[in-house]
């Protein structure tokens, strides 16, 4: 008996210990920093975040610098920064007469310069500079209208899984109706409406964003309504917590996970979509330098005579995309509990 007791006392601490040892396992199978380790060791999630790390770097010195003198209360002017570098030349002012040289090609071509390393547009312009600005409206635009729908979606979708019966009956009805209406047309005449024939991108933000509020919507209900049914929502409904603080602290984070994906890949969709309304009129309008817009004026024009004008923001928009979409699908699979390391 004595035997078996100081067996037992050496065997106990090696369980406690096996004990600890899965525990802590499982705890770092969970949480942020096992989704950011898992983020960083996928290849095609790290060339993904490196795309998108650049490009938004380069479009928030454009806004920075496009709006120094809305930032400094006029004390410095907006582009000073483009003007200082010897690289950049100011995206939007034309070259006095007899001076610039339109439609030069670029540096590694006949006829190039280091100066213009992209080449100039019809009107002279430095299309480097162009192209790197342009960065600015495409970006930050994508990013606003998927935000508008992120929130837009999520509070109607968290309500109408939450609270189901009539509630999500009327609320489902009014995001699916808003669903059957073709996109493209909702955003059109949204603008034409609201701009009262004067297109301009900030009614294109908001009218994008409109229409990714029945996606969010429909993914985040779904999400909740298998939530709502959880332990611990049961808990904190017996402890009298009210309902908007258990949709605000316990429903809406336990089902955000495949929403951020889905967030990820459309702001490459909506890039896209931004630079279509430019590439019709609906977008940016000149001279704000803008992919989609600098697409329409070389396709119209120039597409024969200098096809390079259509190459380079299209290759921007193409690299941009690409770079979301990698990053997005890395991250679905670091989220998705299915697949296992």
């Amino acid at each position: 008996m004595a035997t078996t007791e100081s067996q037992l006392e050496d065997q106990e601490p090696g369980a406690h210990a096996e004990g600890d040892t899965a525990d802590e396992a499982v705890e770092t199978r969970v949480g942020w920093r096992y989704t950011l380790a898992k983020v960083r060791r996928d290849a095609t999630a790290r060339i993904g975040f490196y795309i998108v790390a650049i490009v938004l770097f380069i479009a928030a010195f454009a806004a920075v610098d496009s709006n120094l003198s809305r930032l400094t209360f006029g004390a410095v002017s907006d582009y000073a920064a483009a003007e200082a570098l010897p690289i950049f030349d100011h995206p939007t002012r034309m070259p006095p007469p007899g001076e610039g040289n339109p439609n030069q090609p670029p540096a590694f071509l006949d006829g190039g310069t280091l100066s213009s390393p992209l080449g100039t547009d019809p009107q002279g312009r430095d299309y480097f500079t162009r192209v790197i600005y342009g960065s600015q409206v495409s970006v930050s635009v994508g990013i606003f209208s998927t935000a508008i729908g992120l929130i837009g979606g999520t509070i109607i979708g968290s309500v109408a899984g939450y609270y189901g019966g009539r509630i999500d009956d009327v609320l489902m009805r009014a995001v699916e109706t808003l669903y059957a209406i073709p996109p493209l047309v909702l955003i059109i005449v949204f603008i034409v409406f609201i701009s009262g024939g004067s297109p301009d991108i900030r009614f294109a933000v908001v009218g994008v964003g409109l229409t990714f509020i029945p996606v969010f919507a429909r993914i985040i209900r779904s999400r909740v309504l298998s939530v709502r049914e959880m332990d611990y929502i049961e808990a904190a409904r017996a402890a009298g917590v009210k309902d908007r603080n258990i949709i605000r602290r316990h429903v809406i984070p336990n089902s955000f996970a495949p929403v951020m994906v889905y967030a990820t890949l459309q702001i490459g969709v909506t890039i896209l979509i931004v630079a279509g309304l430019s590439f019709l009129g609906y977008g940016a309008q000149p001279p704000t330098p803008d992919w989609g817009e600098m697409l329409r004026i070389a396709h119209g024009r120039y597409m024969h005579s200098n096809i390079w004008l259509s190459i380079w923001p299209g290759l921007a928009i193409l690299v941009t995309i690409m770079g979301f979409n990698l990053f997005g699908d890395g991250l679905q699979d670091a989220l998705d509990p299915r697949i296992k390391e």
